[in-house]
Parts: structure tokens; C-alpha cells; sequence
């Protein structure tokens, strides 16, 4: 194994696969080192499992709205099998023949930063005892560790084993009482998911007023209606101050700031990630190991000398989302490829835009939530003159068709001063296919005169653009 890389990636998850493949297509040498399975969180205990545990009970909504059709029993013994075929049987042997075959090299342990262009490769899951192997970088490190769930100080609660995210997309049985703490995509997402598959008491404990407080309020309204709907109990402005759980896997009590205590078989926290920089070595290059990695527009990590360091995905703390990860991996790849080869490094591709202007999401609940740009209290913070459009989703033909009761609301934000979108938000069943549109119209300024001409057909659901439009006044 040489010791002597053009580039080396730690973390070998969506983001430092990419770049990794993309900087090695470019011709310059690449080791990827990764400490668990390559593919990393995404691929096996979040974004893929976590949909293949939605995708059932989505499709049962859309039965139940469409007459004519009947719902037979939810076989959740499938539904895990699926879960596992998606996942491949949590083996990484197909993403490490992918990262072999773009012409990295891949390295079984754990990274940490050495020195400058130094990494240190310890071992690691999965990985042949030995001594440690320290590796040199001769332009660029690229940090691509992801992040953690943070597990809230109450006491009892660690001594207890939460779930994280990953015992709940990797469910076996399925508790009969979960209580979930969070009211974010996770919570969310995972709630519906358990709920749906068989958890017969399930209760959400949420800190605030109410769920998915980072999307603008109604979205967080409708599925915090649709789980109620659904026999999910809700708590907001509710605590958990104390956990006990005196036989290990057996019941767990939890006492409730309100004074409620609950007897529960399983509690999953999801109360958010931490950008995962405690042991990558960040001290050694002069930087701090308890926060996200700071870099500029091209991912180069600030406060460096000679630039040779990036950080790409949740590990730089700006958007702890897959695909944005993979589009900073892009413009880091590119810059790097361009700095080292003394080819300009600041062609358009190479900046990133698309976190300023505000990434997309979907959290595929039912309703999905799909957002796109700033909120309408974004923007307005932001000091922009703003003037917002809303309709509903059922009152559009394609809407109507989509089955009896079928509901949903979409919200442009709109810059008076310039006409054009700031943001897009769509709250309704399967709505996550109409996301990409409103992202493209916010991300390149598309202005309110062109979009009407943009003409929906007839009968979709996004025909709501049309809607939007006329309510707004064109």
C-alpha cells in the first residue's frame, strides 16, 4: 500500500464518494479511508432504510383515498425484508467495488489528521488488528465524516439505550409502546414509520409548540394532524426529566416535566446530530474539535495555512442533508482537481450557491413536506420586501384526482422588489415530485413573468403553479 496520495478522503459516506470518485476520474491518486461500512449513514442506517419503511404506508394512504380499490393486511415481515434488500443486508461490498472501480484506493479504519497533509490511518471496524499507517496528502485532505445523534443530557437516559436513528431503520421487532423524543424529521419520519408497522402507543414528546418548527408553521400543523389522525399521541411543551429502566431491555419508565409518567417499551431519541469532529485530529492542525469544520464557498476549511484541508457534508455543519453533501463533494472535487493541475479554480461550478439560497428538502410523511429557499420568516429577517401566495392542493383538478380527501397547501415567498421566488413550499401527499421544479425556479431567480409561462399540464397536481400564480395576481 503506498503511502503517498494526491488526495485523501476520510469517510467514505455519499459525500466523500463522491468526491473521492470524482477527483480520481480526473487523474489524480485518491485514498478513501472509512472506519464503519462504506456508503456510510445514508446508504444503511438513515435516508434508504428509513424510506423503505415509509414506502408501504405511503402507498396504503394512497389506497385508502382511491375508491374502488381495497387495502389488504400490512405484512411487515416484507416490509422488513424490503428494508434489508435496500440496505444489502448491511454489506458494503457493493459500494466498495463502486469506489474501487472510479480508481480510489480504499483504506479499512479510522482517519485522523497527523499534521499538515498527514493522516494517521488507526484501526477500525471491520479492519485487520495491526499497527497504525500514516499516510501523506500531497495537495488535499477532505474531511467527509458526517455526523451523530445527540443523545440530551436527562438522567437515566444513556443508562437506558435509546434508539437512535439506527435501531429504529434497522428495526427487528417492532415495540408495542415507543415514546419519541423530538419533534423534527426524524421524530417525524420514524413516529409514522413505527406507528404504522405495529408500535400500538406511540407518543412524541416535543420541547416546543409544535413539530417541524424549521418549515414554515402549517407544515408542521398538517402532520402533526395527519399523526394524530393516525393514533399517534403528541406532547408538546413537554419534557422528559428522568428515565429508569432497572432490567436491561425490559420496560422503561420515563417522568415528564408535566408531572405524567409513561411506561414504555422503547424510546428513540432524535434531537438532532453533532457534526462528528471529536477524534478526526482537528487539533492537531489547529482547529477545534467540539465544532463543525468552517470553509468558504469552496469547501476549503478557514483558519488552515496553505488551504490544503476541506470539509464537505454535515461534518462543516451547514446542511446535514445527502444531496447537499454530494453538490459541496462536486465543488470541492472540482476546485481541488483545478488547483492542483494550476487550471482556474473559480469557474461557476466551482462556488457553492445552492446553501446561500436555501437547500431543498423533502420529509416524506404524510403529508410530504417539500421545501425549497427561505421560509417567509426567513426572508423577512432577511430584510426582503416579501409578499407570500398561498392555495390549496385539493382544489387543483390533478388534486381532486388524486382520491377522496386528498388535501395539501402550497406556499410561494416572493421578493416584491425583484419578482422572483425566495421560496417554495408543498405540504400533500406524494408531493416531493414537484420539488425539483420550485428548486430550480428559486435557485437560478426564474422571474414571475417567465414562470407564467411555463404552462402545467392538465390534469396534474402542478397545475398548483398556475394557482399561484394567478393568486398572486398575473
Amino acid at each position: 500500500m503506498p503511502d503517498v496520495f494526491d488526495v485523501i478522503v476520510i469517510g467514505a459516506g455519499p459525500a466523500g464518494e463522491v468526491a473521492a470518485g470524482r477527483i480520481a476520474a480526473a487523474g489524480l491518486s485518491v485514498a478513501v479511508i472509512e472506519k464503519e461500512l462504506a456508503g456510510g449513514e445514508c446508504s444503511y442506517w438513515a435516508c434508504i432504510p428509513s424510506k423503505a419503511l415509509l414506502r408501504p404506508l405511503d402507498l396504503a394512504g394512497e389506497v385508502t383515498r382511491v375508491p374502488g380499490l381495497a387495502l389488504g393486511e400490512l405484512a411487515v415481515d416484507k416490509v422488513l425484508a424490503r428494508r434489508d434488500e435496500m440496505v444489502s443486508g448491511y454489506d458494503d461490498a457493493g459500494q466498495v467495488g463502486w469506489i474501487e472501480s472510479a480508481g480510489a484506493v480504499l483504506l479499512r479504519g479510522k482517519g485522523r489528521l497527523k499534521g499538515p497533509r498527514e493522516v494517521e490511518v488507526l484501526p477500525g471496524d471491520g479492519s485487520p488488528p495491526g499497527t497504525s499507517q500514516t499516510l501523506t496528502a500531497r495537495h488535499a485532505v477532505v474531511l467527509a465524516t458526517g455526523s451523530g445523534p445527540v443523545i440530551p443530557p436527562i438522567p437515566g437516559l444513556a443508562e437506558a439505550e435509546p434508539w437512535t436513528n439506527r435501531e429504529a431503520t434497522g428495526v427487528r421487532a417492532v415495540p408495542r409502546r415507543l415514546l419519541v423524543i423530538g419533534g423534527g424529521v426524524v421524530a417525524c419520519e420514524m413516529a409514522q414509520a413505527l406507528h404504522g408497522l405495529g408500535a400500538e402507543e406511540t407518543t412524541l414528546v416535543v420541547r416546543g409548540d409544535g413539530l417541524l418548527e424549521r418549515v414554515e408553521p402549517y407544515a408542521g400543523e398538517m402532520v402533526a394532524r395527519s399523526l394524530a389522525d393516525q393514533g399517534v399521541r403528541i406532547l408538546p411543551r413537554e419534557t422528559v426529566e428522568r428515565v429508569e429502566r432497572p432490567v436491561p431491555g425490559g420496560e422503561i419508565t420515563a417522568y415528564l416535566g408535566g408531572g405524567e409518567t409513561l411506561q414504555v417499551d422503547e424510546i428513540l431519541v432524535a434531537t438532532g446530530r453533532r457534526a462528528a469532529t471529536a477524534d478526526v485530529g482537528l487539533s492537531a492542525v489547529g482547529l477545534d474539535d467540539h465544532h463543525p469544520v468552517g470553509v468558504d464557498d469552496s469547501m476549503r476549511a478557514t483558519g488552515v495555512e496553505e488551504g490544503w484541508l476541506y470539509a464537505i457534508g454535515d461534518v462543516n455543519g451547514i446542511s446535514l442533508l445527502t444531496h447537499m453533501g454530494k453538490y459541496q463533494a462536486r465543488v470541492c472535487a472540482d476546485v481541488i482537481v483545478a488547483r492542483a493541475k494550476g487550471a482556474p479554480d473559480d469557474l461557476p461550478g466551482m462556488r457553492d450557491r445552492a446553501d446561500s439560497i436555501g437547500s431543498p428538502q423533502v420529509i416524506f410523511t404524510d403529508p410530504q413536506v417539500c421545501a425549497v429557499g427561505r421560509s417567509e420568516a426567513q426572508a423577512r429577517a432577511e430584510g426582503f420586501d416579501v409578499r407570500t401566495v398561498e392555495y390549496e392542493m385539493g382544489n387543483v383538478a390533478g388534486g381532486s384526482l388524486m382520491g377522496v380527501g386528498y388535501r395539501g397547501r402550497a406556499k410561494a415567498v416572493v421578493d416584491e422588489r425583484r419578482r422572483v421566488l425566495l421560496g417554495v413550499t408543498f405540504v400533500a401527499p406524494g408531493a416531493s415530485e414537484l420539488l425539483h421544479s420550485a428548486t430550480v425556479a428559486v435557485t437560478v431567480g426564474v422571474s414571475l413573468d417567465d414562470l407564467w409561462h411555463a404552462v402545467p399540464a392538465f390534469p396534474t397536481v402542478s397545475e398548483v403553479w398556475l394557482r399561484l400564480l394567478e393568486t398572486y395576481g398575473m
